[in-house]
């Protein structure tokens, strides 16, 4: 907000009010009256009219209070299971062909509990061979599976949570697969590694 009127044309910077713009909400809820006020505000000029009362209630149809989790009192997903998957979809049938839970909490399945899947963040690559690989996960686990079955073939524990896309790549003949951990999402560390790993021939 510093120097705005030195940056945006006060139009502009009306229209985004209105409107909103990128993860900025709309407040076209806002009287006229209060949009000029807040205008003035920020504009740092002398308000002529009525000034925004800051403990004056505004009839809101609906806000957002933030990126809110819906979660148990022990901080678990608050629905029922599975609490995150991962699926084969046929596009010419419309149709799933398998779908796993993706993700572990190792304290619930130490209890006998069936894996859950975790909350994910960050989609799968499927290579020429028919594997795909996947981080996502809560439990900062890097995977592998065959696109026929679903059936999990090998699995790592990364640095930190991986919650981006994988990428593939070759370098002299040899694929290999690599990861962006930088974790920090869902309660997770931050990480600030990129993890490779070379497929086998």
């Amino acid at each position: 907000m510093i120097n705005l009127a030195a940056r945006l044309p006060r139009e502009q910077a009306l229209r985004i009010i209105e409107h909103g713009r990128g993860w900025m909400p709309s407040f076209g809820y806002l009287a006229d009256e209060q949009k000029r006020d807040l205008l003035r505000y920020l504009y740092d000029e002398e308000a002529a009219g009525a000034k925004v009362n800051p403990n004056e209630a505004i009839d809101v149809p609906y806000t957002i209070t933030g990126y809110n989790r819906f979660l148990d009192p022990q901080g678990y997903p608050a629905v029922k299971p599975p609490w995150g998957t991962l699926a084969a979809i046929d596009l010419n049938r419309g149709e799933i062909d398998w779908q796993i839970p993706l993700g572990e909490f190792a304290e619930l399945t130490k209890r006998g509990i069936p894996i859950t899947g975790t909350e994910n963040y960050g989609g799968p690559i499927v290579t020429a061979g028919g594997l795909i690989f996947i981080g996502a996960t809560k439990d900062e686990k890097f995977r592998a599976f065959d696109k026929r079955t679903g059936k999990l073939l090998w699995e790592t524990q990364l640095p930190a949570g991986g919650y981006a896309t994988p990428s593939t790549y070759e370098v002299n003949g040899k694929q290999y697969v690599v990861i962006a951990c930088g974790g920090g999402k869902m309660g997770t560390k931050s990480g600030d590694a990129y993890v490779a790993f070379a497929l086998p021939d």
